[in-house]
């Protein structure tokens, strides 16, 4: 789930896929981004984010998490190189000159890696977060290890640091749709394609950051959609399918994943499929 690595995926015919970019953040702010929410009620509950927390988020995307930490009190500040779009969606939320009204005073969103987000006269963040899943891409951790790089040396010593994972792929029903983009994707390409999740991902990547591990948990965050459109709409929206798009074509890619979608139906229509994301909580030297 990281789009960094996956918009640099090139199609064999060495263009990348077309995607309206605008559409594609609507549909994960809309329909996907809130199937996380578990992950960050978990993590905040645990890590007693309130008023007294100055929290960096990591790939902020569309600014849900931002939003949640923001409402209970926390200082939230959010940077994202990714995805413009998604961007301007949690300035929407989240500033109030943009429309929001929830958020804190202090909230900073940018368009950047996370040194942009801080000078020497900006106090040291107590949390950082990286929700964005890893696990799941080829190569995707690499990504998550470089933001690391450039966000741990803004925290505050001992301040915690959240990295999230998908969980086992026998306990994520979603597994089995992410299949097919293996099986969609150019095989020749080493990222940009989904891998199952390992179960020591997370630590590779605190260890290699520098960071101490610090106590780890699993939380369930079923995916529940109003129906197959909208499920097909949702998955898209994460990047994962990029590269299948680009070895493939948009209607191949779909129809593929509406069958894969099938078994996960309800009578009503309804999608739904039960899975585990696991986050690990590591601490700044």
């Amino acid at each position: 789930m990281t789009p960094t690595l996956v918009r640099q995926h090139l199609s064999h015919t060495g263009e990348p896929p077309r995607v309206d970019l605008g559409a594609r953040a609507r549909d994960w702010s809309e329909i996907q981004e809130r199937m996380l929410v578990p992950l960050y009620e978990a993590v905040y509950e645990r890590l007693e984010v309130g008023p007294a927390s100055r929290l960096l988020g990591l790939d902020c995307g569309s600014g849900l998490a931002l939003l949640m930490a923001a409402s209970r009190g926390a200082a939230v500040t959010g940077v994202d190189d990714s995805s413009p779009q998604r961007l301007a969606l949690a300035r929407e939320r989240l500033l109030p000159q943009a429309g929001g009204t929830r958020a804190r005073a202090g909230t900073r969103l940018v368009e950047g890696l996370p040194g942009e987000a801080a000078d020497a006269d900006t106090p040291a963040y107590t949390v950082v977060t990286a929700f964005e899943p890893i696990g799941c891409l080829a190569g995707d951790s690499e990504g998550l290890g470089e933001l690391l790089a450039s966000a741990v040396p803004l925290a505050a010593r001992g301040a915690p640091v959240v990295l999230a994972g998908w969980g086992p792929p026998e306990r994520c029903a979603t597994s089995s749709v992410l299949r097919v983009a293996t099986k969609l994707a150019d095989p020749l390409r080493s990222t940009g394609s989904w891998r199952p999740a390992l179960r020591d991902d997370l630590e590779e990547v605190a260890q290699r950051a520098g960071l101490k591990p610090d106590g780890s948990g699993r939380v369930a965050c079923p995916f529940g959609y109003a129906d197959v459109d909208s499920a097909v709409r949702g998955l898209l929206s994460t990047g994962l399918f990029d590269a299948a798009i680009s070895a493939t074509d948009r209607v191949q890619v779909d129809k593929e994943l509406a069958e894969a979608l099938h078994p996960h139906q309800r009578r009503d229509g309804t999608v739904w499929m039960p899975n585990v994301f696991r986050y690990l909580i590591a601490r700044v030297p």
